[in-house]
């Protein structure tokens, strides 16, 4: 064999060997869902949702969702899941104005309905997760929530005769880790869809609405004040009042999710103990601004605010027909902070708006059985 040759073999062994090297030492590819795919029924009044590539939905990630929803080992003390602060009878909220986690330290804040998180931009009532997959992460190793570790979580799991299997089912690998656990719960999640109550089968021709309900319905669109009056709005027109309630700024009804998935400051307070989306930001203008909430299942989701404050609804219109409170980052369209101006909610006017969010209430998606605890996990 000439000198040539012997150089180009050369070559080509130590390129072969050095790709076979690479190949070995590579971190094998991560597992991907390999399950049924899942239907997810969408009303045809709500917008579709868009599920992430990396996250489809499949029948048999969804029953591990729920089965990990409901799942206690997830705890430090084996007595706490998600389902503990989030019940599917309160819409999964949980009745308190905090809660408290497994050592009984109360947090300082409520805990959020989950109604048609599929749809969410933000999470948390500070936005501080992008995705309902970072979401579920967090709760398990906060110290005043579950206050355990995800390596113990895991281990626990692991060493249960039925969990490894389901994983394999839904991910193609029996190798349980934190961030299947996240995927698979938040395609649970996913699937708590709230389309069926009054107002959605009246907007969809299915049903009708009390008068008061429809009148109150026209309220919540329409701009608050005298109707006529000329209102100002900081850093934007004026706007003209129309006698309404002023409600549909924040929770914006068009895609009939009945909220703007943004953070506002709604008057709450002057001086502000809790910074809100600020402390994800560390921008001063988001000081006290929090999540804006659905409306949808409102009327048994009290107490209601971040910190739970107001104890029934009656106490939130009270607050927003007061006008709240003037601070230095409260939002524009609180105008009625101005003590010569104001909502003008009449005693009528209160009880068409309660007869509307009433209308919100969802029985069918309370009560509906794919979202009820399932026991312990089984095959």
């Amino acid at each position: 064999m000439n000198r040539n040759a012997l150089i180009f073999l050369s070559l080509i062994t130590g390129v072969l060997a050095s790709s076979s090297c690479r190949r070995d030492d590579r971190e094998p590819d991560p597992p991907t869902n390999v399950g049924t795919p899942y239907h997810l029924y969408i009303p045809s009044n709500l917008p579709p949702m868009d599920i992430p590539a990396d996250n489809p939905l499949t029948v048999e990630g969804v029953a591990l969702g729920r089965f990990l929803f409901y799942e206690e080992r997830l705890s430090g003390d084996n007595g706490m899941s998600c389902a503990s602060c989030h019940a599917p009878a309160l819409a999964f909220s949980d009745g308190k104005s905090v809660s408290k986690g497994i050592d009984s330290i109360a947090g300082n804040r409520s805990s959020m309905p989950l109604i048609n998180l599929g749809y969410g931009q933000f999470f948390f009532w500070d936005g501080r997760a992008a995705s309902l997959e970072q979401q579920v992460l967090q709760p398990v190793t906060n110290p005043i929530e579950m206050h355990e570790t995800w390596p113990n979580a895991m281990s626990k799991l692991q060493a249960d005769a039925a969990y490894p299997m389901l994983f394999e089912r839904a991910f193609g690998t029996d190798h349980i880790d934190s961030l299947l656990v996240a995927k698979a719960i938040a395609q649970f999640i996913r699937t708590m869809v709230s389309g069926t109550s009054p107002f959605d089968k009246y907007k969809r021709g299915e049903g009708t609405l009390s008068p008061d309900a429809q009148s109150g319905f026209d309220l919540f669109k329409q701009e608050g004040g005298a109707i006529g009056q000329i209102i100002p709005v900081a850093g934007s027109q004026p706007v003209i009042g129309q006698g309404g309630a002023d409600c549909f700024h924040c929770h914006t009804a068009d895609a009939g999710l009945f909220t703007d998935e943004q953070f506002h400051n709604n008057g709450l307070d002057v001086t502000f103990s809790d910074p809100g989306r600020a402390d994800v930001t560390n921008d001063p203008a988001d000081m006290a601004k929090f999540k804006t909430p659905t409306l949808r299942n409102i009327m048994i989701t009290a107490p209601y605010m971040h910190d739970g404050r107001f104890a029934n609804i009656n106490e939130v219109l009270d607050h927003y027909n007061s006008g709240g409170h003037a601070s230095p980052t409260v939002d524009p369209f609180m105008k009625f902070t101005d003590p010569d101006m104001e909502l003008g909610l009449t005693p009528t006017k209160r009880q068409q708006i309660i007869a509307f969010l009433n209308s919100l209430t969802d029985e069918e998606f309370l009560s509906n059985p794919a979202f009820q605890d399932p026991g312990p996990p089984h095959l």
